[in-house]
């Protein structure tokens, strides 16, 4: 009879421990305080992204009233397309706030050396992010190119 004890002892406390961990989940996927759970006018931050880090094509990220299309085109010449939703008034402001860009500040703004976890380093392989607006090689830095609802963006790494 003891061992039977034991065992039932045993089942209750997995029970205790699965309900105990998932309200812990079921917590950590509620609602921000003020928060009454919609989300028009705005669209949550993507989490498709891959196990490294880097966003998957076709995802949608950020979180604002304004949208603007983003392409990405790596060393292979892999192009992977975003759209992206933001509040911000630049476009490296947008990128740097949800991680597709990260880069250095330099005398003429950021110079951007990762993009959807893509490194170009002029320093190594003569590589870099080349911006561009709607098709047109940028004439201001991505972070002095103010977001346009509707414009396309793009960083290509040219050689």
């Amino acid at each position: 009879m003891k061992k039977s004890v034991s065992v039932e002892w045993k089942v209750r406390a997995c029970g205790v421990l699965l309900a105990v961990t998932m309200a812990a989940g079921m917590t950590a996927c509620g609602s921000k305080p003020g928060d009454n759970g919609s989300t028009q006018g705005t669209v949550q931050e993507s989490v498709q992204t891959q196990t490294d880090g880097v966003f998957a094509d076709g995802s949608e990220l950020g979180e604002g009233n304004t949208e603007f299309a983003l392409t990405v085109t790596d060393k292979e010449g892999t192009e992977s397309s975003f759209t992206i939703h933001t509040d911000k008034e630049n476009v490296g402001d947008a990128l740097t706030q949800i991680g597709m860009i990260a880069g250095e500040e330099g005398d003429y703004g950021l110079y951007v050396k990762t993009v959807n976890g893509v490194t170009a380093d002029y320093d190594v392989d003569q590589t870099y992010w080349a911006f561009y607006i709607n098709g047109e090689y940028a004439s201001t830095g991505v972070d002095a190119t103010s977001v346009t609802a509707g414009d396309t963006y793009s960083f290509k790494v040219e050689k």
